[in-house]
């Protein structure tokens, strides 16, 4: 009987055969039999199966490498064959559509933009989006080609890092690794910019109003993770960086000053938790409230002045456990009423 004609058809490159199998001519069942019984017993050479695979491994990784390597340099700083260009802050990057699909963010806007030339054409505009940078895009569009961009993140960028981060989505690596860097960096010297950061951060809402959409909800649950770090700074790292011990605060310590420098610029509802967390080690409920209350005066030449409140310390005794009987109120002031003569 005539053999039917053979065809091959390729996809990317590769034939259609079964895990690696290759097609040959038509054998009789003893040479069938014979080529299986010398597969089977004969035994594998050394040079085509090397001890525990280690030599394959170390190929395959080191290719790997070189193919990372070579999309990151050919592809994502020069640009070589880019299918896409993506208009972002005035800039202009020259990408690859398969490269930029890792993104569901950008697989989006892919997906959604019209395409009336050879190349795509993508805008992201991000006027309402301050946190992301034009750096922090950038070396989170250049993770989406490698990872080698984790070696760019610094502390003055991490932030906007993060945010592109999360804006792009599908990095959670690269965002876990700039969140720790932005952790890291907080310290006396930086404390002052993370606090107008915690301020932008919009407090829980009890469900009778929406709330208006902040700059900061771009970070999505690592914004909290922030503030939370903000706040145990304050409350922990502070007073141990200043060496503020339980014994109480010298009032003329250079490091009881600088405390309240900072605790005058801290937000309301950060600086009421912090009073009056029991982990703000600082002495006695006397010293305390001593402290609250100067750092209150300092308060209203600040953040207090002009936004029609008055903050109080109250210490009550005996109502609780350290750190728990002194209080922090906020209250309107009441707007002064003129009569008017008829």
């Amino acid at each position: 009987m005539a053999s039917m004609p053979s065809t091959s058809v390729s996809v990317n490159g590769h034939a259609p055969h079964t895990n690696g199998s290759s097609s040959h001519e038509s054998t009789s069942p003893s040479e069938t039999s014979a080529a299986t019984f010398d597969a089977n017993t004969a035994p594998p050479s050394s040079s085509s199966y090397p001890s525990n695979g280690l030599p394959e491994q170390i190929r395959s990784n080191s290719h790997n490498e070189e193919i990372v390597s070579h999309l990151y340099h050919a592809g994502f700083q020069t640009g070589n064959y880019a299918d896409t260009v993506l208009h972002v802050h005035q800039h202009v990057y020259r990408l690859h559509a398969i490269i930029l699909s890792r993104s569901p963010y950008l697989a989006h806007l892919m997906s959604t933009s019209p395409q009336t030339s050879g190349q795509r054409v993508i805008y992201v505009h991000l006027d309402q989006e301050p946190e992301v940078t034009q750096e922090g895009f950038a070396i989170a569009l250049g993770y989406l080609y490698s990872a080698i961009s984790l070696n760019l993140i610094r502390e003055h960028n991490a932030r906007g890092v993060l945010a592109a981060g999360c804006l792009l989505g599908g990095m959670e690596d690269l965002c876990q690794y700039a969140y720790n860097v932005c952790r890291q960096s907080m310290s006396i010297d930086t404390i002052g910019a993370w606090l107008e950061f915690v301020d932008s951060i919009p407090s829980p809402s009890d469900g009778s109003a929406t709330p208006d959409i902040a700059s900061t909800s771009v970070f999505g649950q690592y914004a909290q993770r922030l503030k939370d770090d903000v706040f145990h700074f304050l409350v922990v790292t502070l007073p141990e960086v200043l060496e503020v011990q339980r014994g109480g605060l010298d009032p003329s310590s250079s490091g009881r000053d600088v405390l309240l420098q900072i605790f005058s610029r801290v937000p309301f509802e950060m600086f009421k938790s912090a009073i009056e967390s029991p982990t703000f080690a600082i002495g006695s409920d006397q010293t305390r409230f001593k402290f609250a209350k100067d750092a209150i005066e300092l308060r209203k030449r600040g953040v207090a002045r002009g936004l029609g409140a008055e903050e109080t310390v109250v210490l009550a005794f005996g109502q609780g456990n350290f750190g728990n009987n002194v209080h922090v109120t906020r209250k309107l002031r009441k707007r002064p009423l003129w009569k008017v003569n008829p």
